[in-house]
Formats: structure tokens, sequence, C-alpha cells
């Protein structure tokens, strides 16, 4: 359930901006994503790969976020599913990106950072 509850923060938290997104966007692509627990009880850390179209961010396995990349490359994003929440937020490059995330399953509260890679 820790994968599950990381994978929805570090997708939400890498890949989405308040704001429309840009069509055929610069950071269009697939990325790999790595999130770095620094406080609470979720996992020391993550890895796995979404796909942004379109200036908008997929994955296979989740469903309910929103989510956009600026023009600018600046993101924001938050996630619902059941109990749990997450919200983060950060900047790409077109060939990287780092930012923070936080969030909370039940009672128990994590943060953290994420870095991006371009593939």
């Amino acid at each position: 359930m820790k994968r599950f509850w990381l994978c929805a923060i570090a997708i939400v938290s890498v890949f989405a901006l308040a704001g429309n997104a840009e069509a055929r966007s610069a950071y269009d692509g697939s990325w790999d994503l790595v999130f770095v627990t620094q406080s609470g009880g979720c996992d020391a850390a993550y890895n796995f790969t979404v796909n942004v179209s379109n200036g908008v961010v997929t994955h296979p396995n989740l469903v309910k976020f929103r989510g956009y990349v600026a023009k600018s490359g600046a993101v924001r994003a938050s996630v619902a599913v059941h109990d749990k929440y997450a919200s983060g937020s950060g900047r790409l490059s077109r060939t990287a990106g780092r930012g923070t995330w936080r969030g909370y399953s039940g009672s128990a509260q994590c943060a953290g950072y994420w870095t991006a890679q371009r593939n």
C-alpha cells in the first residue's frame, strides 16, 4: 500500500500546473521520476516513468489526478485517492526537473523532494 501511495504522490507532485496545457509542449515525452522521502513513514525512495503529451501528464495506473506542465516548466499538482492526498510543485527544464512534495495517508504524513529526467 505504501508503494501505491508513493506512486500517487510522485505522479501528481511532478507534473501538474494550475493553468492550461500548451499544445505540443516542450516537455512532452517520457520522464523517469525519483521521489525521495525526507520525513514521515513512506518508503525511502520510489522510481517510475510517466508520459507528458500536449502538456498533460498520464500514467496508466492513476485515474484521479489533474496535471499540466506550463510553458515555463513550472509544475504544481494535487491528487486525492480515498483517504490519501498529495500535492507538490517544482520546475522542469527541457531535460530534467526538481521539486518538493507533501502528503498524507490517514493520519500518517510524509514529505520530500522529487527529481525528473527526460528519457
